[in-house]
């Protein structure tokens, strides 16, 4: 047998697998990705909740097959936050004293409060001391991914010129890739993604093979000129000002008769319905496909974050977008922010225009612009609608701690910052007190206590539930999101050891030992006995970092008094075996109590 790392087998107690250990239906696939292959095992009586007493008949240890209902916390808003010096590198220095947090003006109690560095993580188990005799020398460190990147590419918004040298660039920026990263290629428009790879070849050709595929398509000067924030205003806002702006243009594109001087202003007054009505119906028409055009940029964000949330390492998005408007979709933004934060998720962009130039009449490429002679004032609504785009685009970097890059023809640089996480970042939780579940926004203002020379980036605001949230799959969300992290937790006792054993060239057993130390974990006293509950899940990922197989255990302990002071000096080892091919692997192990302790740990395993 070829082994890692020895099991650590307690003597005085393994526990048998099929008398004490139950392996559940399914563990975490990522959403979009297969199932396990993991096979459940045959239903038993259900136990008492862990809440509940156990009877004094109750055995010490026993196992189930359904998913515990853990203690779940007050429901915390987490606020990332960045603070740079004057040469703007990250600082992490402060503590929790240093910062003010600030809930629609109110000031609230920060009872989460956490430095994070992100960096590579991935646990190298060190062969040299555990190679037995007659087995092979140490090998190589396998080749884990430890950095993964979803390169976005907004498509539907993106214009041929800007496509043009977003190209060029991006081929450029994929050159500086390490050998420990992976990178994915998405597009708004769902067209020629590819997953993670480090085949630079496959990357460059998916980038190359991007082009413009808007929703909105016919003349490039639509009579009325109309653009999603004109219609917005005019639709959603009910701006009589905007739409009659719009219905002289409709107007003059009609007739080709000035409606601002006689005769033609005479006879614009003298049919304004007939143009309000048309420019109405452009705004309708110009806001349906925008917010189409809009659902598909935030649902490409939200599967790249999903993608993201199954990487085993540091994760970033790097968008490039010329920006968009959620006039209608705020409360989808202000999700998708919430999931990038619990994720760990970075996401950093980029103007894919550059250096971006408005003149009179429209942008500088003359695509749908306005006739100044008709209306004037709808140059500025093209330019007020530029400003409003890269507002969005600020607002996603700002709330996750990434880069916003705009005004910049240097897009290579561009793209190498938008992809980079910051050295340092806080991560502020709090809860908010008589929180309603409406659904309405509330603003957040971080400050520090003595800000000199320092500037601060969070996220300015978040939108409330709108409805209350359910503990049991809060608890396994909790638990989901620790597997599909990278960072380490301690809280628990636990150990993990890996081995493996192949059956032929093709075909390998890949075995994960977990060591609890029951002594140095908090019971619950109740009924005589020592009660709690774990929760152990664990995954494999692939060296690209997808998810390749996983399950969950929950072992029930109602220990005596004299089981728990004499019998489990040694702890308990707990053994699941996974069906695996040759190859470089993360395992991911998260143990979790009834009380909402959670170990979380790496290993990285390479079978030849």
């Amino acid at each position: 047998m070829n082994s890692v790392k020895p099991a650590i087998v307690a003597p005085a107690l393994l526990i048998p697998a099929v008398a004490i250990m139950a392996v559940l239906c399914t563990c975490f696939p990522p959403p979009g990705l297969a199932q396990s292959q993991a096979t459940p095992a045959p239903p038993q009586a259900a136990s008492a909740s862990p809440a509940a007493a156990p009877a004094k008949a109750a055995p010490e240890m026993s196992s189930h097959d359904e998913a515990t209902t853990f203690k779940v916390n007050v429901r915390l808003v987490l606020v990332r936050v960045v603070v740079r010096d004057a040469r703007g590198q990250a600082i992490g220095n402060l503590r929790k004293e240093d910062f003010q947090l600030f809930d629609n003006r109110k000031s609230q109690v920060i009872s989460q409060f956490s430095v994070e560095q992100p960096g590579t993580q991935v646990a190298r188990e060190q062969k040299t001391s555990e190679i037995q005799p007659g087995e092979n020398p140490p090998r190589q460190t396998p080749d884990i991914a430890e950095r993964f990147i979803v390169y976005v590419f907004d498509d539907v918004h993106l214009q041929m010129q800007d496509v043009l040298a977003v190209r060029s660039s991006a081929d450029r920026a994929l050159s500086f890739l390490q050998p420990h990263d992976r990178a994915a290629i998405l597009t708004t428009s769902g067209q020629g993604n590819l997953d993670f790879t480090d085949d630079l070849a496959q990357l460059r050709a998916a980038v190359l093979r991007i082009q413009p595929r808007p929703l909105r398509g016919g003349s490039a000067h639509p009579c009325p000129y109309m653009n999603y924030y004109m219609a917005d205003m005019i639709s959603n806002k009910n701006m009589t000002d905007v739409e009659f702006v719009a219905a002289k243009d409709a107007y003059y594109c009609t007739t080709g008769v000035d409606p601002n001087a006689p005769p033609g202003s005479q006879d614009f007054l003298a049919h304004e319905a007939l143009y309000i009505q048309m420019a109405q119906a452009a705004a309708m028409s110009e806001l349906a496909t925008g917010d189409a055009e809009t659902r598909l940029a935030l649902g490409a964000l939200r599967d790249a974050v999903r993608r993201l949330s199954s990487a085993p390492g540091q994760r970033s998005i790097a968008l490039v977008s010329p920006g968009f408007l959620t006039p209608t979709l705020e409360y989808e933004l202000s999700e998708l922010i919430d999931q990038a934060l619990r994720s760990g998720v970075v996401i950093g962009t980029l103007d894919g225009r550059g250096l971006y130039v408005m003149i009179g009449g429209g942008d500088a490429s003359g695509e749908n612009a306005p006739d100044l002679v008709a209306s004037p004032e709808e140059s500025l609504y093209a330019i007020d609608a530029a400003s409003a785009n890269d507002s969005v685009l600020a607002t996603l970097a700002d709330a996750t701690g990434g880069m916003f890059v705009h005004n910049n023809n240097d897009l290579v640089g561009g793209l190498r910052q938008i992809s980079d996480v910051p050295e340092y970042w806080y991560v502020l939780g709090f809860s908010p007190q008589n929180l309603k579940f409406d659904g309405k926004f509330h603003t957040l203002t971080v400050k520090l206590a003595n800000s000199a020379h320092l500037s601060v980036q969070a996220r300015r605001g978040y939108y409330a539930p709108k409805q209350p949230p359910n503990a049991t799959e809060e608890a396994k969300q909790e638990i989901e999101e620790a597997l599909f992290s990278q960072e380490e937790m301690h809280d628990l006792p636990v150990e993990l050891h890996t081995q493996f054993f192949k059956a032929s060239d093709t075909d390998a057993k890949l075995s994960v030992l977990v060591h609890v130390d029951v002594k140095r974990i908090r019971f619950q006293r109740a009924e005589g006995r020592n009660n709690n509950d774990l929760t152990i899940a664990s995954a494999l990922f692939d060296r690209n970092g997808t998810f390749v197989v996983g399950n969950e255990k929950i072992l029930e302990m109602h220990l005596k008094d004299e089981t728990l002071e004499s019998k489990l000096d040694r702890g308990v080892t707990l053994k699941t075996s996974f069906d695996v091919k040759p190859g470089s692997y993360l395992v991911r192990l998260v143990v979790r109590d009834a009380e909402g302790l959670l170990s979380a740990q790496n290993g990285a395993i390479e079978i030849p």
